[in-house]
């Protein structure tokens, strides 16, 4: 027993204990530097296998979609005179100027064949309204005006005809704006709580855009669409940029202006969401308290117009009634 102890405690011995711990940390601490190399090569190739698919997902989800619903906003075909006359007139030149494919990308009309159909009625409709309204003023309705005089109210119709392209276009825009503002608040709640659970901004944009499709068809079809910019595009920012343009509201542009901050200086995703999500809150009930606000004054036509003779009608008709009868007692 004292030769054990005498072993443990002599110089010799604890030299030697402490030269192998230490030849041990020092493989242990190189070790574990390639072992952590070898598991972030691995998980950069999960990363990159999971892109790969979610690739492929949204390719084939937006061929799909553009197989199925055969919608106007998708693929735009435009038939071969519609492309004659604009070329022939140069028409881009007149018409189209650098916010027109904003304004149309904010109503949901993207591509070359939508610029083309929206310029070629531009210059036709002027056209077929003035040739419809002298038609209508020569040869259908009767009456002693002179024939200059139905050429000028034809001319100023198709002045008139000629914006209602743009009207149409601005309020398609108006109610695509409408339907995405409504459903952006819980669209960013919807994704914060994807985020937090553990998803990627890609995950959380595909599995809102199925989610919110419900409430807002137009702001998942934006959200699909961003979903495959972020899977296609290099730059993530331009994927958030062209979000916020394409939607031209000013609380979609600074949740993605977040976005791009918390990607570029490595900011926490959740904790940007969170914030716009409350700020999203309290605009909405903003607008509510706004609108309750507004009513009264609203109000006020209608009740002199209508309530207020009804309520004199029947507090003032009993009244009537005996002062007549008093007035006329044989009748």
């Amino acid at each position: 027993m004292d030769t054990l102890v005498a072993t443990l405690t002599s110089r010799d011995f604890l030299i030697a204990v402490l030269a192998a711990i230490s030849a041990a940390a020092v493989v242990f601490t190189f070790g574990a530097s390639f072992i952590g190399r070898s598991e972030m090569k691995t998980r950069i190739k999960r990363v990159a296998l999971e892109r790969e698919k979610l690739r492929a997902e949204e390719m084939a989800r937006l061929r799909g979609s553009e197989q199925n619903r055969g919608s106007i906003r998708r693929g735009g075909e435009t038939r071969d005179y519609m492309k004659a006359v604009v070329e022939r007139f140069d028409l881009k030149k007149a018409f189209q100027d650098e916010t027109t494919l904003d304004k149309l990308a904010m109503a949901g009309y993207r591509g070359q064949g939508h610029l083309t159909t929206y310029l070629f009625m531009r210059f036709v409709t002027p056209f077929g309204f003035f040739v419809a309204v002298a038609l209508y003023l020569i040869f259908v309705l009767d009456g002693d005006r002179p024939l200059f005089l139905n050429l000028a109210y034809a001319a100023g119709a198709g002045i008139v005809g000629s914006y209602l392209p743009v009207l149409l276009l601005r309020n398609q825009t108006s109610k695509r704006q409408q339907s995405i503002r409504r459903a952006w608040p819980d669209c960013l709640d919807l994704m914060l709580l994807c985020v937090e659970s553990g998803m990627s901004i890609e995950h959380a944009f595909k599995r809102v855009s199925n989610e919110i499709a419900d409430q807002s068809q137009e702001l998942a079809e934006e959200l699909t669409l961003t979903t495959a910019e972020l899977a296609f595009l290099d730059d993530r920012a331009r994927a958030f940029e062209n979000l916020g343009r394409r939607t031209g509201l000013d609380g979609v542009r600074s949740v993605m202006t977040a976005l791009i901050q918390a990607d570029r200086y490595g900011t926490s995703v959740g904790q940007s969401l969170r914030v716009m999500a409350e700020e999203g809150r309290e605009a909405r009930m903003m607008e509510a308290e706004k609108k309750a606000a507004a009513l009264p004054p609203k109000l006020t036509v209608p009740l002199i117009l209508f309530f207020l003779p009804v309520l004199f009608i029947v507090i003032m008709a009993p009244a009537m009634i005996q002062v007549f009868s008093q007035s006329f007692p044989g009748n």
